[in-house]
């Protein structure tokens, strides 16, 4: 007997923390949906370790900080990045430091600082938010077999592991956050070049309790280690306990290492003989890749699907979750039914060109890392007495000074603009530089709306997500054609009178329009003579 398909306003596919935060910010919303993924959810191999600052301004928004902080890491755990030819009777060769998590502090520009969370302890608190919704369905051990998109939505088969079971499910929108291997990409004929592959990398996740009292070096959370070579592997502590994740890093010619070549350069790179467990080990591909397109009519790439980098400065992830809430309030947008047809075609408008300027520094911040490959460290930095000394110091002082710009990006992670948007109302001002170390706050149309704090413990950025809002920061602006215009539109609009001296000169208009997703769509002085052409304009109509 036929069984009716499953209906859904929202099909995600892909269960990774992206995935999540989909289902979890459309839950939050009061858009249901079904996310299946094909793996029970557990992460043995952490992909990401680091939660950047906009990543925990949506966690701070979903209610749900407390949860991250408290996710797992040893938050006393010192945080120093260190380069050296071995932890045991090695030379180091520079030093970054960074304060404990725990005494981590919030940058000017935002009300949370970056928080430590590898992704095996960050999967569980953003699935728990996801979950915590009755009208999210999240399903392990369910795969995506194929889809076809139709005029009205989406029909999508499904399998069920455990059972063998196939089912169909409909629904208007499929969310593709199925990572590298995308199904969903490659069903919407969109591949991986094969010159993508910047490196073949095998990583190692092993145990030892001891491990900090077998060397002769400070503790800290990422060592790359440089030999003769050049650069030639990584070691971070993955939990701050014992339990730490060694990358031996290659090149672009295919190689897997196995176990017993693993353990002989783990004990290459401590630097003596010790015991350890070897808990999981994962060959990858490191990818340097951006898809030409992000999706079709009802159909979208997000995350991993759309966009592929290396690890170096912490990207992938945090770019992913900038997908999930740029598409998380325009899917619900067009579900209420109030966004216009070009709502969900900005999408890819707004997020591919970050896509391809988080990538190109991610591959920018590699190439530094491994730039001692092509141009060989001195000989003399391996050798002992003062001439090894001055080799060393002068090495150490240049490679540290070129590693910066990996461990400080608040520009990356918070000066994203959506320059070109079809939905965005520019106001003649100048594009702001794009920095990556630095970031200068800005209310310019595209720009994240700047962090004042408006109270104690209350910021600017507590007033966004549900709607849209209007910020006035004078008496003589006057928002009722405004207000009228949005609900003749089925816009919701709320307006928020601000007093306080800071926000309006960090705002720098007596009017500004806020997105659900937090980012200026359009500011000036006095309300636009046609009130209902400027929200038509932003809902994408």
């Amino acid at each position: 007997m036929a069984v009716d398909p499953e209906k859904t306003p929202v099909l995600i596919a892909g269960g990774g923390p992206v995935g999540l935060a989909v289902a979890g910010d459309l839950g939050w919303r009061g858009i249901p949906c079904i996310l299946v993924e094909k793996s029970d959810g557990s992460v043995t191999q952490p992909k990401m370790d680091l939660l950047g600052v906009r990543t925990l301004e949506f966690c701070r928004r979903w209610g749900i900080v407390d949860w991250v902080e408290n996710a797992g890491y040893q938050r006393d755990h010192p945080q120093d990045c260190v380069w050296l030819s071995a932890l045991s009777g090695g030379f180091e060769f520079g030093r970054e430091r960074f304060p404990l998590p725990r005494d981590e502090t919030c940058p000017p520009q935002s009300p949370q600082h970056r928080e430590r969370q590898p992704q095996n302890f960050f999967d569980p608190v953003i699935a728990r938010f996801a979950r915590q919704f009755a009208h999210v369905d999240v399903r392990y051990h369910t795969e995506l077999l194929g889809f076809e998109e139709h005029a009205a939505g989406v029909r999508a088969e499904i399998l069920d592991i455990k059972t063998g079971r196939r089912s169909t499910i409909e629904s208007s929108y499929l969310a593709g956050c199925d990572g590298g291997g995308s199904v969903v990409r490659r069903r919407l004929g969109v591949e991986l070049p094969d010159e993508a592959v910047l490196t073949y990398t095998t990583n190692a996740i092993f145990r030892c309790g001891n491990f900090w009292t077998l060397q002769d070096k400070e503790p800290g959370y990422r060592f790359v280690f440089i030999g003769p070579e050049g650069t030639w592997a990584t070691i971070v502590a993955i939990n701050g306990r014992d339990q730490y994740r060694f990358s031996f890093v290659g090149d672009g010619n295919k190689r897997a290492l196995t176990e017993p070549e693993l353990r002989k350069a783990i004990i290459r790179a401590v630097g003596r003989e010790f015991e350890f467990e070897i808990l999981s080990t994962m060959p990858w591909i490191r990818r340097e890749y951006v898809a030409d397109s992000y999706g079709s009519g009802r159909v979208f790439l997000i995350g991993d699907a759309a966009h592929l980098n290396s690890p170096t400065g912490a990207f992938g992830m945090n770019t992913g979750m900038q997908d999930a809430v740029d598409i998380g309030w325009k899917l619900e947008a067009a579900i209420r039914g109030w966004a216009g047809p070009k709502l969900l075609q900005s999408y890819e408008a707004e997020r591919r060109p970050v896509a391809l300027r988080n990538v190109k520094e991610a591959t920018a911040n590699l190439k530094r890392m491994m730039s001692t490959r092509e141009k060989k460290p001195p000989k003399e930095i391996f050798e002992t007495g003062e001439e090894g000394d001055r080799a060393r110091v002068i090495f150490g002082e240049e490679y540290t000074a070129m590693m910066k710009q990996e461990w400080f990006t608040l520009g990356i992670h918070l000066g994203y603009v959506y320059e070109n948007s079809p939905v965005i109302v520019p106001d003649g001002t100048p594009a702001p530089a794009d920095e990556v170390m630095t970031y200068t706050q800005t209310a310019r149309p595209g720009s994240r709306a700047p962090h004042v704090w408006l109270a104690p413990g209350k910021s600017t950025l507590d007033l966004f997500g549900r709607g849209f809002v209007l910020l006035r920061f004078s008496s003589d602006a006057h928002a009722d054609a405004l207000l009228a215009a949005a609900r003749s539109a089925g816009v919701p609009l709320r307006l928020e009178d601000i007093d306080n001296a800071d926000a309006a000169k960090a705002y720098e208009r007596k009017l500004v329009l806020v997105r659900p997703d937090g980012h200026v769509a359009w500011r000036a002085d006095a309300a636009p003579a046609d009130c209902r052409a400027l929200l038509d304009k932003v809902r994408g109509a």
